[in-house]
């Protein structure tokens, strides 16, 4: 297993997001429209793969949110790779990279269909309230992790 830092031109991260927005697509049905507008990978400079003997086989990101915190984005396991401990190790990966850039916290949106996802970043993140363009959005739920 390695993980490689790079951006959002990396044609392995384009193809493993464009697995994770088919499968969004499914699992959020008619609200995927409105989470999809903010889930564009042309402004994320901060990007991670992760390869098994080669392969690309996971992915998450960062971007600014404000001076202080930075949203953890596109994060994504092929599901015959999920239980290995690969989106754990993606967020860590992300979350060193985004307190050498000067962020002090690590915030995240996902959505309440995303059970797995929100078991996994119950472990170390805590529930805060709806944040920017969710605010008010019953079917999101956010977390914030100092870093």
């Amino acid at each position: 297993m390695k993980i490689l830092k790079t951006n959002s031109e990396n044609q392995d991260f384009v193809q493993l997001v464009k697995m994770l927005d088919e499968y969004l697509a499914f699992m959020d049905g008619e609200d995927h429209a409105f989470y999809d507008q903010f889930n564009k990978i042309d402004v994320l400079n901060h990007c991670v793969v992760l390869y098994e003997a080669e392969n690309p086989v996971a992915c998450g990101a960062i971007k600014r949110y404000d001076q202080e915190s930075a949203e953890l984005k596109r994060m994504f396991v092929i599901p015959e790779f999920r239980g290995k401990g690969y989106a754990s190790k993606i967020m860590q990966t992300l979350e060193s990279w985004a307190k050498d850039l000067g962020f002090r916290s690590m915030i995240l949106e996902t959505g309440i269909g995303q059970t797995d996802a929100i078991q996994m970043y119950k472990k170390t993140y805590q529930i805060i309230e709806n944040y920017g363009p969710y605010e008010g959005v019953a079917t999101s739920v956010c977390f914030k992790k100092t870093l």
